[in-house]
């Protein structure tokens, strides 16, 4: 008896063989497709229809289907247009599997030429699941709004969702006449904008440079009682960020806290971001101070992006107060977040407070990791302070923590260096009951 498993693949195996044999037949025997399904008698006809339901099998529920499809070789002459249409009505609840297997029989099959009849019987699936994005994304802007006009007919409710998802698609084709024309069509029917709705819309303007056009957008909503989520210019600092503006951002932001309002906090994180990497730290932190005296609630993003770039700044004293507002602010801190600090402290020469930083750390209960630890001992060993990295590297491993090997040969190669020769064959002595070797 064989194994079951074993059974299981031989018959996958011959149904895949059987399959590939009965299309390479079909193609042999008959030279067009409609004479081979209407000249075509007994088992030639069944065999043909037996072959499109196996294929059609695989693309429902073959996770590996193109791997699966390759392996049968089937003939470029055997995929036409009929085929391909067969499978796809077969598979007519499958939206992402119909347009994979689309794909493949485009890309592995040059020489099939779809025709608007699988482009149709593609699109009905891929509304009827309800991937309209798929749709957008492959430029098929037209039919997309086709079927969104037909898409109660598919039981599916023109909602702000599906309202979104075609604006979206609207936007990325510049095409903002049309989804402008879509918004009020949306108010008109009653269905309510969400922050999404307005985030697309504003983020396209932005990046197309039409700032005026997206503050007047946002103004009209006002207007007809539609009040955009938080503020508007909330969402024009994020539209300005998106695409890139980041001084025309900053200038809104000051306009704002001039004024005595605030930004919400996902669009303060995202402003601080981009502050930090453009390497305007000093304005962010400025800004974090002023927003925090209006009223400002930062959240653990917000400290972790501040933390970081104040002490790569070399501004360390600001990183430890803002890491002091953290924990009365009821934040617990964690490893990552004391690491800039005790390398910043580390860079200005300050050992001592570093190792002093790093003692409060363990004591106040936020264990360092191996990231943490690693990172100090490389710093002591820059520094010169080699007996401290070593003194790290064996309290690393009472922790359970294994050292690098590149990590051991630093310590151990500066304590040479520096006549340490002792310690140096104690820490070598430690790697080779760590290493086993």
């Amino acid at each position: 008896m064989l194994p079951s498993a074993t059974l299981f693949l031989l018959r996958k195996n011959t149904a895949a063989t059987a399959t590939a044999l009965l299309l390479k037949t079909l193609t042999t025997t008959t030279t067009t497709t409609n004479t081979r399904i209407s000249s075509g008698r007994g088992a030639s006809k069944d065999d043909y229809f037996a072959a499109i339901h196996h294929i059609s099998n695989i693309v429902r529920r073959d996770i590996y289907m193109e791997r699966t499809l390759n392996k049968m070789r089937i003939s470029s002459s055997t995929v036409t247009s009929e085929l391909v249409y067969r499978v796809l009505r077969s598979c007519s609840h499958s939206g992402a599997e119909s347009f994979r297997f689309f794909n493949w029989a485009r890309s592995h099959h040059p020489s099939y030429d779809p025709t608007t009849l699988e482009f149709e019987e593609l699109l009905r699936t891929l509304a009827r699941t309800r991937h309209w994005e798929t749709m957008w994304k492959h430029g098929l802007i037209d039919q997309a709004v086709e079927l969104f006009n037909k898409s109660k007919t598919f039981s599916c409710p023109q909602n702000t969702q599906i309202y979104n998802s075609l604006l979206f698609a609207l936007c990325e084709v510049k095409n903002f006449q049309g989804a402008y024309a879509l918004i009020r069509r949306m108010i008109r029917k009653g269905v309510v904008p969400d922050k999404k709705t307005y985030s697309i819309l504003v983020n396209g303007w932005c990046s197309a440079g039409k700032m005026k056009e997206a503050q007047e957008f946002l103004s009209e909503m006002s207007r007809k009682g539609f009040n955009p989520p938080v503020r508007g210019r909330d969402l024009l600092v994020d539209g300005l960020l998106n695409a890139g503006y980041l001084e025309a951002a900053k200038e809104m932001v000051r306009k704002m806290t001039k004024e005595g309002f605030v930004p919400d906090i996902e669009t303060f994180n995202s402003l601080s971001e981009a502050l930090c990497k453009s390497g305007e730290i000093e304005f962010c932190i400025e800004i974090y101070h002023t927003v925090c005296r209006l009223g400002l609630c930062p959240n653990t993003d917000t400290y972790k992006t501040l933390v970081t770039a104040a002490s790569k700044a070399g501004r360390v004293d600001e990183a430890l107060a803002i890491l002091h507002r953290s924990m009365e602010d009821g934040q617990k801190p964690f490893p990552s977040l004391y690491a800039p600090i005790l390398k910043g402290l580390c860079r200005r020469g300050q050992f001592d407070d570093a190792f002093s930083f790093f003692s409060d750390m363990k004591v106040k209960g936020h264990e360092p990791n191996r990231p943490v630890y690693t990172m100090l001992i490389k710093m002591c060993s820059r520094g010169g302070r080699f007996v401290e990295a070593a003194n790290y590297l064996v309290e690393m491993t009472e922790m359970s923590l294994s050292p690098l090997s590149r990590t051991f040969d630093m310590v151990t190669d500066g304590l040479k260096n520096c006549g340490k020769h002792e310690l140096a064959k104690r820490i070598e002595e430690l790697e080779v009951s760590l290493r086993g070797v």
